[in-house]
């Protein structure tokens, strides 16, 4: 559960990008892959003898709601049977036809010390959740990040099922655990063959290293990379370059802010957690620079849980210069927000890959409890901690993390992103390199089914997923 929260990869990453460029050192060399499998039959087999498929999804934070929801919606345009859902969501998954087990937030916990006093809850849910899925009967089981809660819950479903010698359903995991980011993180792999049948891989060349460690991956691409296809299907506009372009005229308009005033953006986290941790150092950052910056402004995002909104609310009553809080499930608003603002400070985490998509440039931060980060220390491999900075192997993202995570700190560097043109506009240029790492591999989309597919804006990671879903057990050519 830790590495959820490190969105970063070892220094060991850049030859695994480098070997991506040239994945295939023999074209002439053609096999045929047979996905892994441990029932008797293929999902789409068990759907056609039921009249249905059944899937059960489990997703315990924003970002897995997110994907998961989208997943959802591409499995129904693409499967030839009737789907039934259920599991454990959010907001956009319940959108999609799911009834929660219970609110996603009761297992949304990160961090090592910080999960302790919640393990007895943790120990409840997960025990509710492995039994409603074998009530359920899926064909297909889902889990996606959160791989603290989803391997334990996998793991617990494959045994139940072995101990009443039952056609097991097809496991599938959505997002690699952060194996590049751990001493001994790689070789740790080879033990999730026993519960998990496919991983969907979000990085470049994850998949490469998992199959090498006895896994089945399929590099399905970013799942933020769909927020651009969003845009452009709300304003009917076609897809030049893949960047999310809000409306900053619109969103200064609604909101009334001032034409002088200097806007940043404020994403604290989506875990009332981190949440209550980075809010305050936000807070004390903002403080340092209303003198400096004139007419300051702030809009703060605020994740789609209850438990975050609640915090919120009552901490803006103390809000040193004038905010516009943004609810956090809406992406044309978030872009619109992005595209008003001059700058961002972000904790770290998927919004950092947003405000790359978005083009906005940002400063990284992150706390925890001392003891995690003591561990972090001790076990992780990673110069950087930021996505971006990991990929583009840069320092392009200024980062303050664990004791540099200072008001002081995020004031200097903040101030010198806002006044310094030639690091906004190196962020900027950067940015269109690194969303070019986040798409899906060319070997990915040769293996899937043409028919399916019409257009480069087809290939979503969502669509890719689902269609290796509806295709497991069956063999497909890779190259």
């Amino acid at each position: 559960m830790l590495s959820n929260w490190i969105p970063a990869i070892s220094l060991g990453a850049k030859g695994l990008i480098r070997r991506n460029r040239n994945s295939n050192p023999n074209p002439k060399i053609v096999c045929v892959q047979w996905f892994s499998f441990s029932s008797s039959k293929a999902p789409i087999d068990m759907a056609a003898r039921d009249g249905e498929l059944r899937v059960f999804l489990v997703a315990g934070e924003v970002s897995g709601d997110s994907i998961a929801s989208r997943l959802m919606a591409s499995l129904r345009l693409f499967s030839p049977f009737p789907l039934r859902f259920a599991g454990v969501g959010g907001a956009k998954m319940a959108s999609e036809g799911l009834k929660s087990l219970f609110s996603m937030e009761d297992i949304s916990v990160m961090g090592l010390w910080e999960l302790l006093p919640h393990l007895y809850r943790i120990r409840v849910k997960l025990k509710e959740t492995v039994e409603a899925a074998v009530l359920f009967e899926p064909h297909v089981v889902l889990t996606v990040d959160s791989k603290g809660f989803s391997f334990r819950f996998l793991k617990q479903l494959r045994a139940r099922y072995s101990q009443n010698n039952l056609d097991f359903p097809s496991h599938f995991h959505y997002v690699a655990p952060s194996f590049w980011a751990w001493k001994g993180g790689e070789a740790r792999l080879r033990g999730l063959a026993e519960f998990v049948d496919h991983l969907l891989c979000i990085l470049p060349n994850e998949d490469r290293i998992c199959r090498l460690n006895g896994l089945y991956a399929t590099a399905v691409g970013h799942p933020v990379l769909e927020d651009v296809l969003e845009l452009n299907l709300r304003n009917n506009s076609t897809i030049h370059e893949w960047r999310a372009k809000g409306n900053a005229e619109d969103f200064r308009n609604k909101y009334a802010v001032p034409a002088g005033a200097t806007v940043i953006s404020l994403l604290p986290g989506s875990r009332v957690q981190e949440v209550s941790r980075m809010l305050p150092i936000f807070s004390d950052t903002v403080e340092l620079m209303k003198d400096t910056v004139p007419q300051l402004m702030t809009v703060i995002h605020v994740a789609p849980n209850e438990h975050v909104e609640n915090f919120m609310a009552g901490a803006i009553h103390r809000w040193p210069v004038p905010v516009i809080l943004i609810p956090g499930g809406t992406t044309q608003l978030r872009y619109d927000a992005f595209s008003a603002c001059r700058v961002a400070l972000c904790t770290s985490g998927t919004v950092a890959v947003e405000l790359q998509l978005a083009r906005l440039p940002c400063v990284v931060a992150y706390r925890a409890h001392i003891l995690t980060e003591w561990y972090v220390r001790y076990k992780a491999k990673i110069q950087y901690m930021s996505l971006p900075n990991i990929l583009l192997d840069k320092a392009i993202i200024p980062e303050a993390l664990f004791q540099s995570c200072k008001p002081a700190n995020l004031a200097l560097l903040l101030n010198d992103l806002i006044h310094d043109g030639g690091c906004r506009e190196e962020q900027i240029i950067a940015a269109q390199k690194f969303v070019e790492l986040l798409l899906p591999s060319e070997r990915t989309k040769h293996n899937l089914p043409q028919q399916h597919l019409r257009s480069y804006a087809d290939y979503t990671p969502s669509a890719i997923a689902a269609l290796t879903i509806l295709n497991h057990g069956k063999p497909v050519t890779s190259i």
